[in-house]
């Protein structure tokens, strides 16, 4: 995927989904990963065109794990001119060595959030950005099925009253693949997960039984997609049409 692609997409959940408006601070959460330095690539080129105006920083949550490095991404914050910020916790120590957690992954989810989002508004942003593509979004919804008995997934945009503080979205409609592809066309330094649990987890499964899925009846994973936004989901906001978006 190139570039102008992934503007594209980027773009085009912003605006239907209403994501960012004039005058916006807006973390990106980096966690090192695939994800969420395509998600930085985005927001930092979409800002040189899009007619409101925003600005972008950095946030990474290190969890304590040993040899986890910051050094390439901070470089390439600087060549993006974006400011960078890394928040120290202890969440892996108090998740394996403290609690002994045989699931930790809930938790660790909540404990992260919190820290990134307890940071960025004391940062000055008003919005925080994750990167969460479409197969996430899926794969969310698949587990909520299994193990809740819902039909239910995050949404593109909601609003935290207690911290008072948006979380967006913006890669909702961008594939896994493709942002395989992006990240090895233009080198992302990518950091490995430390985690001991990583790929073996319940998203894992979900993420396993969606491609399987998609195997052996091509066109489910969009399909699956399609269900969700038309899925009157609670918490979602209202989608514009592309008139409606041309209109504003």
């Amino acid at each position: 995927m190139k570039l102008q692609q992934l503007l594209s997409y980027t773009r085009k959940a912003i605006d239907e989904y209403q994501m960012i408006d004039e005058g916006d601070k807006i973390a990106v959460g980096i966690s090192g990963g695939k994800d969420s330095l395509t998600l930085l690539y985005a927001l930092h080129g979409l800002r040189r065109f899009y007619p409101k105006h925003f600005d972008l920083i950095a946030v990474t949550v290190d969890l304590g794990y040993e040899k986890f490095h910051t050094e390439k991404i901070e470089a390439l914050c600087q060549s993006l001119d974006v400011p960078y910020y890394v928040v120290e916790t202890d969440i892996a120590k108090i998740l394996f060595d403290e609690r002994k957690e045989p699931n930790p992954c809930s938790l660790c989810a909540k404990m992260r959030k919190g820290a990134l989002n307890e940071a960025v508004k004391n940062l000055g942003c008003n919005k925080v950005a994750y990167a969460h593509h479409k197969d996430d979004i899926i794969e969310t919804m698949l587990l909520s099925l299994i193990y809740e008995g819902r039909f239910h997934s995050f949404s593109p945009k909601s609003f935290l009253d207690r911290m008072e503080l948006t979380v967006i979205r913006p890669m909702m409609y961008v594939n896994e693949a493709d942002v395989i592809g992006f990240q090895h066309k233009y080198d992302l330094p990518v950091e490995k997960s430390r985690c001991p649990v990583d790929g073996h987890t319940k998203r894992q499964y979900a993420k396993d039984l969606l491609k399987q899925l998609n195997m052996e009846n091509p066109g489910v994973r969009q399909r699956m997609f399609t269900a969700i936004q038309n899925g009157n989901i609670e918490g979602w906001p209202a989608r514009l049409s592309r008139e409606e978006v041309y209109k504003k």
